[in-house]
């Protein structure tokens, strides 16, 4: 490696920095200070000033007028504006159809299904809902409860009820339209959702049906005592369908969360689920509950744009190029990278936010198409994000569960956690079987 690579290679400290601190105090506040769900008191955003701040001191030979035109030209990047105004309008839908309607098609399908066949209910329920939500974590909070139900009335084991919940979360965590995970990878990546989503489905679909099978033929070996009955109303789903098939028949994203924004009012006020005074503050606590991605949407592309100017990027192309060969070995290295940055931080969109503006490098480097770039990024960071035991899908399930007079613990649910493993053996045998494609 030549001096000049070693002196770009300092351009990378402020991601250093991010991690080591976010780690860091993670580590400190979850299991040395044993504070529930220390790794989510770490202020996020604050970590990243300090990163930004480190990127903003190195390289004197830059003035200060010139790093903050290069942070604006980041920040005001057509792809990242489009990131920011997808968070708010998803933030916003989510926040006018509310989430009642994830416990109706729970109940509706445990009531029309034999209770043989409960658990894969659960797991088909949470990866609708997942999908139709955007939410891996709001899929957990509804659907968990439930599941608790499911093991107290039926004799199935608690650790497999969650750890179906979980899977299924994760599927659509990875495939919604409106997720915020495929917001981030689509538009660091500049290609469109429809395209990314038909690159996802047929890696996604195969592994859910798989998981669908295994969890199948374990419920049949299950000695079962009763089932679950709840009252149901189904008029609510509509918005999130019309989401759904509006983001599969590839209508701009925008119109498609305009026409579930409109719909949903019309039904929650119809129905009367709330007054008109309850919605907008509902819509305006949706667009609140994107504020901390937005902000570290924003951070993060100023600091990516100072790195990239100080011949950051180029540094760890270059390494990577040496350790990865050819069109696949760049498919490799992309999930890998961004499989590390969702370690470090433990949320799939900051890593992926983070890696994007590298993948998108790596992307043209080996001749890989934009939507291959996205799909293979967000399938790695759902596979981490699903089996982190620190991860806030994993925090969120073992919380709803104690919540309900239950313990369990994350190691007891992660050898339940079947999509996850198995969406990792499907893409490794996409990009070790599949055909090359050209960028």
């Amino acid at each position: 490696m030549s001096k000049n690579e070693n002196g770009r290679f300092i351009a990378l400290l402020p991601i250093a920095v991010f991690l080591v601190l976010y780690l860091g105090l993670g580590i400190l506040f979850e299991y040395v200070l044993k504070i529930s769900m220390g790794f989510y008191c770490v202020p996020v955003v604050v970590m990243f000033l300090c990163a930004v701040l480190v990127a903003f001191f190195q390289n004197k030979e830059i003035s200060s007028g010139r790093k903050f035109e290069l942070m604006a030209q980041g920040v005001g990047d057509k792809n990242i504006l489009t990131m920011i105004f997808i968070f708010l309008a998803a933030g916003i839908f989510v926040g006018t159809v509310g989430r009642n309607s994830a416990e109706s098609v729970a109940y509706f399908m445990l009531s029309i299904m034999p209770a043989q066949f409960a658990v894969a209910v659960l797991f088909i329920v949470a990866c609708f809902v997942s999908t139709s939500m955007g939410t891996s974590c709001g899929t957990i909070a509804l659907i968990v409860p439930i599941s608790v139900a499911v093991a107290d009335a039926s004799g199935f084991s608690l650790p497999l009820c969650v750890g179906s919940v979980m899977g299924g979360s994760m599927f659509g965590d990875n495939l919604s339209f409106i997720s915020d995970t495929t917001i981030a990878a689509c538009t660091t990546q500049g290609c469109e959702m429809k395209d990314k989503f038909k690159a996802n489905f047929f890696i996604a679909l195969p592994a859910a049906i798989v998981t669908l099978v295994i969890i199948i033929v374990l419920s049949m070996r299950a000695d079962l005592s009763g089932a679950v009955t709840e009252g149901y109303s189904l008029v609510e789903l509509i918005p999130y369908i019309l989401v759904l098939i509006g983001g599969i028949a590839g209508i701009n994203v925008f119109v498609v969360l305009l026409i579930g924004i409109i719909s949903g009012s019309i039904i929650m006020l119809a129905t009367g689920a709330v007054d008109m005074v309850s919605l907008i503050g509902n819509m305006g606590s949706g667009a609140a509950g994107m504020y901390e991605t937005i902000m570290v949407t924003i951070l993060v592309s100023a600091m990516c744009a100072l790195i990239r100017e100080y011949g950051g990027f180029d540094a760890l192309l270059s390494s990577a190029k040496k350790v990865f060969k050819g069109n696949k070995g760049g498919q490799l290295g992309m999930g890998l990278l961004v499989s590390a940055m969702d370690v470090a931080t433990a949320n799939n969109t900051v890593a992926i936010v983070m890696a994007g503006p590298i993948v998108k490098e790596m992307s043209e480097d080996y001749s890989i198409s934009p939507q291959k770039a996205a799909s293979i990024m967000d399938i790695f960071s759902c596979v981490i994000q699903g089996i982190l035991p620190y991860g806030a899908q994993m925090l969120y399930a073992v919380s709803a569960v104690a919540t309900l007079d239950h313990t369990i613990s994350a190691f007891e649910i992660i050898p339940f956690m079947f999509y996850p493993f198995i969406l990792l053996i499907a893409v490794l045998i996409a990009i070790v079987f599949g055909k090359n494609e050209k960028a």
